[in-house]
């Protein structure tokens, strides 16, 4: 490894605060009870515009190449106007939805004007298919509420139960046709896709004017900022200027709104009646809670860490705000049996004892074993999308067809197929052959073994289909494979604009679905997925399990890797060169020094933030085109969070102001700017602008053509010179400069350093600020834990799942 010589240190560089899960809003705090933070209330907080962003930094001088043996930079850039304060620093996990910060920036606007509506967008799209797959699981929750009259409602064996009574009733039949038991019939894909396959339905539109003047008008009561009004009326639909009346709380439904400024806005509009101890007080901030629990990855929450996050967000009862919400249905509660743990005696006094033995109980009052379990508290949305989750898999699991069937390659011919490779291919092949879901680990080189997996699939006459998370990633697997056709994005596949369509049952015309980047598919995606398969299609999950979890909540993959519930492929294909060897010993905790020869691995030491701005940009407008030969639009600057000294938004401005400056006349945006579309949080495309007009900002999103709204460019688009470790999972460019600035030393962890550092292809360059942080956070800092329940909820339906 390359070094550049050290510069003195900097005694006075202060440690930034630690950083969210990943998904978390900029300013939320942690959900943990042993990590909030309590804070005073303020006697008149609002909501209030968001403070403007740090101005650029001064344009940097033109540096030396990338050789050891060269100065360090003497002078550092000044850091004017840019503040490295705890209370600007954002996290990594706010990458996704950085303008939910922003007054309004939550909430979905429709498209403005009128005329033909566009063309959706490929995220807009897989928003839009999530949107209908909730609603279909809210009308089969809701189908199964209340009383069955006459048998209505009744399906599959009950259903055809009372047929047969009613036929044998009235005489129709006898009573043995009538209960002869049919022969049971497989569900199996049809022989071709329809024409036309099933696609999402267009985006909602924006709410209606008189709506949103309506809530402008309370939110001005109440001294709120209008520019809330319009993602107000969307977040809380019909009549939402009365739901605000009524209760004022309810403004916590948009994104970006915190409980001290809907506590101003409720102490303005409800004078000497608003108090902390207020019930509707209590139940909306539980919500809130939960919802930032899922932007930090958690799909439910232990109950006493809810409880306590409640008490330090200033709620009297705790315990009665959170039974509120239960009773109210804006949150469900769980009881999952702990794991690994052995039941214990219930102990019951000799009064309970004397009742039982009253009521005629055969125990007599003797002790019953009962397992221990723990309180989860969740929202509806998740819950409902990792039952549909846990439900889908195990059907998969138990549905693969037989090997005498008739139907599709038997055993031998895929142990023919397996015998043409060798080594994990092969074992993977073999692994598939046999079961309707398997899990394969690797790196970057072990990509390969899946794509000769879909190659192999392909020979045998199977209808295949690899998905990865982005358009790169889908090249990348086409040119892997050498079929075009066969390759697709997740969010492309599920809305319908590629892949094969569906068939006349509405699922994917599929017979073996290989997702690979596996790590980055949170609950949603992952449902929507599974239940499009079809009965008796096979599913591989391929991914680097040493990487970022998904933007969104969840961790399906290492979900299913430690339930044990499938066969678990680990590849044996190393990454290749000085950035494999380095990475590789991150991944096991240890940092290494590496022979790079051909400077593949540069550490640059500085001092503080600004000489870290100077030397990044230094690095990729001079340095590493001269030494490398890779030019600056082919390297990527990655940084541990959006804020602080040296997060995206400083090194953002730096990089144009150098790279392509200009007067930002469209919203700090001009033709040529490195961007980052993110629709939805989780849902970030890379691009360029091409233009700014009356309609908006037309931008170049992996190819497409994309059209932002003049009113939602400050919300959905952003500079992307400079990205987050969860922005670049799943991406790979040739060469990247890794930013580690004093101040994010407390946020690093293995995970984020291990995806950093292996998106280069050819070249990484760390300009490092950290010291013994670094390798501490290797060696120690392992994933920051998630609270789900895929693998509790699994373990009844997949018998391995619960050994």
């Amino acid at each position: 490894m390359s070094t550049e010589p050290a510069a003195a240190e900097d005694p006075g560089t202060a440690a930034a605060e630690g950083a969210e899960s990943p998904g978390a809003e900029e300013t939320a705090p942690p959900v943990s009870g042993t990590e909030a933070v309590s804070e005073p209330e303020r006697a008149s907080a609002a909501p209030s515009e968001p403070d403007p962003e740090a101005e650029p930094a001064p344009e940097s001088e033109a540096g030396s190449e990338l050789d050891p043996s060269v100065e360090p930079v003497g002078e550092a850039v000044a850091d004017e106007g840019v503040e490295a304060s705890a209370g600007s620093q954002d996290s990594e996990g706010s990458q996704d939805s950085e303008g939910s910060e922003e007054a309004g920036g939550g909430a979905g606007d429709g498209a403005a004007g009128s005329g033909e509506a566009p063309a959706l967008s490929e995220a807009e799209a897989e928003i839009a298919a999530q949107r209908e797959l909730r609603e279909r699981i809210e009308q089969r929750k809701a189908s199964k509420e209340g009383p069955i009259e006459a048998g209505t409602k009744l399906s599959g064996t009950a259903a055809d139960l009372l047929a047969a009574v009613r036929a044998v009733e009235s005489g129709e039949k006898p009573v043995a046709s009538a209960f002869r038991e049919p022969e049971p019939v497989r569900r199996r894909p049809a022989p071709a896709p329809v024409q036309e396959p099933v696609r999402p339905r267009p985006a909602e539109a924006a709410p209606a004017e008189e709506s949103v003047a309506a809530v402008r008008a309370v939110l001005a009561e109440g001294a709120a900022p209008e520019t809330l009004a319009a993602p107000t009326a969307a977040a809380l639909g019909e009549g939402a200027d009365g739901q605000l009346r009524a209760d004022p709380w309810q403004l916590l439904r948009v994104g970006g709104v915190r409980p001290e400024q809907a506590d101003g806005f409720a102490r303005a509009l409800l004078g000497p009646a608003c108090g902390p101890d207020d019930e509707r007080r209590g139940r909306a901030v539980t919500v809130w809670l939960l919802e930032q629990a899922a932007l930090a990855g958690h799909t439910a929450l232990d109950a006493a860490a809810l409880t306590a996050a409640l008490g330090q967000r200033a709620v009297p009862d705790p315990d009665a705000a959170v039974q509120s919400a239960l009773a109210e249905g804006d949150a469900l509660v769980f009881q999952d049996a702990l794991e690994g743990a052995e039941t214990v005696p219930v102990q019951r006094s000799d009064d309970e004892r004397g009742q039982e033995a009253a009521g005629g109980d055969e125990t007599g009052g003797a002790e019953e074993p009962e397992r221990p379990v723990r309180i989860l508290i969740g929202l509806e949305r998740y819950a409902l999308a990792e039952e549909s989750l846990a439900d889908g898999l195990a059907r998969i699991i138990n549905s693969l067809p037989k090997e005498d069937d008739g139907e599709g390659p038997g055993g031998a011919d895929w142990a023919a197929a397996a015998a043409r490779t060798s080594g994990s291919t092969a074992e993977l092949i073999r692994a598939v052959g046999g079961h309707g879901l398997v899990l394969h680990s690797g790196g970057e080189a072990a990509r390969a073994e899946p794509a000769a997996l879909v190659s192999a699939a392909a020979a045998l006459g199977l209808r295949v289909c690899a998905a990865a998370h982005s358009a790169d990633g889908r090249s990348r697997l086409a040119q892997a494979t050498g079929m075009q056709e066969a390759a697709v994005t997740v969010a492309g596949l599920l809305s319908g604009a590629q892949g094969p369509g569906r068939d006349a049952d509405g699922a994917l015309a599929l017979d073996l679905l290989v997702v690979l980047d596996a790590p980055q598919l949170d609950v949603e995606s992952a449902a929507m997925l599974v239940e499009s398969l079809p009965d008796g299609a096979r599913l591989v999950l391929s991914g680097d399990p040493a990487t970022l979890w998904s933007a969104g909540p969840g961790r399906v993959f290492a979900d299913l890797v430690a339930a044990r519930c499938c066969p678990q492929v680990v590849s044996r294909t190393p990454d290749p060169g000085p950035i494999g060897e380095l990475t590789s010993g991150i991944g096991i905790g240890e940092l290494n020094q590496v022979e790079a020869p051909a400077k593949e691995v540069v550490l640059v030491p500085v001092r503080d933030a600004a000489e870290a701005i100077h030397r990044t940009v230094q690095l990729v407008a001079d340095s590493v085109p001269r030494a490398i030969g890779v030019p600056a639009e082919h390297t990527q600057v990655i940084t541990p969070g959006h804020g602080g000294a040296a997060g995206t938004r400083v090194l953002n401005a730096a990089l144009k102001e150098r790279l392509n400056p200009g007067p930002g006349r469209f919203g700090g945006f001009d033709p040529g700017d490195r961007v980052a579309h993110v629709p939805a949080p989780g849902r970030t495309t890379l691009g360029r602008v091409v233009r700014a007009d009356a309609e908006g900002l037309h931008l170049e999103c992996d190819g497409d053509p994309v059209l932002v709204r003049r009113e939602r460019v400050e919300r959905e688009v952003r500079h992307a010179w400079a990205l987050t470790a969860h922005q670049a999972a799943g991406l790979r460019w040739p060469a990247v400069v890794v930013v580690l600035p004093g101040d994010a030393a407390q946020t690093l962890t293995r995970p984020w350093v291990y995806t950093a550092f292996s998106r280069g292809e050819r070249h990484l360059s760390v300009v490092q600020g950290v010291e013994q942080a670094l390798p501490r956070a290797v060696a120690e800092r392992l994933w920051k834990d998630r609270t789900t329940r895929l693998r509790t909820l699994l373990r009844p339906q997949v018998p391995s799942a619960a050994s």
